[in-house]
């Protein structure tokens, strides 16, 4: 059953910060490399945001290196929190939930798979 839970985790965590890749391959990372400016990084850091929201999520889903790709997409979470959503750190939403609970979900769960690894069921397991 761990190989199995390891599989769904899997799934559920590259599928859908896949959505969140894909989404800027479609609109572009404008947004991204203002945020990352704004920071006063340097530009191409924005480009970071592939690797941690298309590349790492398939990898994950095919279970190819799969520690290291939910170890990327946790640093790409901490971006994420440090440079999108650092205003709701102490923030709850209308219905008393913490505003961050998704982005937190994300990190915590590339964390218990950078851990667990891919399981049985990847494309390169040990």
């Amino acid at each position: 059953m761990n190989d199995l839970a390891c599989l769904i985790l899997r799934l559920a965590l590259g599928g859908l910060i896949l959505f969140h890749g894909v989404a800027k391959l479609i609109g572009g990372i404008g947004h991204v490399t203002g945020l990352v400016t704004g920071a006063g990084l340097p530009a191409w850091v924005a480009y970071g945001v592939y690797a941690g929201e298309v590349i790492a999520p398939l990898m994950v889903i095919a279970g190819w290196y799969t520690r290291p790709a939910a170890a990327v997409i946790a640093v790409n979470m901490l971006f994420a929190i440090g440079l999108v959503h650092r205003d709701e750190l102490f923030a709850l939403s209308a219905m008393g939930a913490w505003k961050l609970e998704l982005q937190v979900l994300f990190l915590v769960t590339a964390v218990a798979v950078a851990l667990l690894g891919g399981g049985r069921y990847a494309l390169n397991r040990r």
